[in-house]
This record gives C-alpha cells, sequence and structure tokens, in this order.
C-alpha cells in the first residue's frame, strides 16, 4: 500500500524528464532497442522519484509498526550473508520495489508502443501531451 500511495508522486517527475528530454535523448529513444525510454526514464528520474517515495513509505510502514522490527532483523540477517545489505530496511526496499515496479509498468507501455506504434502511440500521446499543456 505505501508503494501504491507514492506512485502518483512519480507523474509531475516524469512529465518533467519529457519536457526537458533533448533532441539526442528523443533521437536515442528512437533508434534504441526495445526499452530505450524505459531507460532514459530510469536514468533521469530514478533518483528524484525515489526522494519522493521514500517519505510517503515512512510514514505508511510507521502506521503498522513494522519498520522498526523489520530492520532490527534484517539487519541482522544482512550480517550473517543472508540478506543483502540494500534489502536490510525497509523503507528502503519497499521504496526500491515500487521503483521496479513503476519502471516494469513503463516498459510494458513501451513494448505496446512498439508492438502498435500507430493505435497505441497515438492514445499516450494524446494523453501525455494533453498533460503537458495543463
Amino acid at each position: 500500500r505505501a508503494a501504491e500511495s507514492a506512485v502518483v508522486e512519480a507523474k509531475p517527475i516524469l512529465l518533467d524528464a519529457v519536457r526537458n528530454m533533448s533532441f539526442s535523448d528523443a533521437k536515442g529513444i528512437l533508434t534504441g532497442g526495445d526499452d530505450a525510454a524505459t531507460q532514459y526514464f530510469k536514468r533521469t528520474t530514478s533518483a528524484p522519484i525515489g526522494e519522493r517515495f521514500l517519505p510517503i513509505v515512512k510514514q505508511a510502514t510507521a502506521k503498522v509498526q513494522l519498520s522498526d522490527q523489520y530492520n532490527r532483523y534484517a539487519g541482522q540477517a544482512a550480517k550473517l550473508g543472508l540478506l543483502d545489505d540494500k534489502d536490510a530496511n525497509l523503507d528502503s526496499y519497499v521504496t526500491q520495489k515500487a521503483l521496479d515496479g513503476l519502471f516494469l509498468m513503463i516498459a510494458e507501455q513501451e513494448k505496446a508502443i512498439r508492438k502498435d506504434p500507430i493505435g497505441t502511440g497515438s492514445k499516450l500521446l494524446q494523453s501525455v501531451f494533453g498533460a503537458l499543456g495543463k
């Protein structure tokens, strides 16, 4: 639920990435691989989206009082080499998984556009450029 709440914060950052896209970036997306747009968004928006997600995730995990207990046990598991250090903090872990999910959704949309660029692309372009005008 924390991740779901945080995803709303991604929209303005993604729209800014589109607005600030250089000609070179656009050319790379058009001539790049099947996930070139997804990789562009990952590269340009992961850090700012993560910064917006983390406080929302922290607030949500604090409500259910899960974070402290998870961090204590996961920290011990990380010390024993049973868990990666980056996954030993619940808030960071949930934030990263939310980012992973967001970029997976973007990749699926990109795949659909590349498969049917006219049908899918025109609907998406109307949505994106309609949002940019607001």
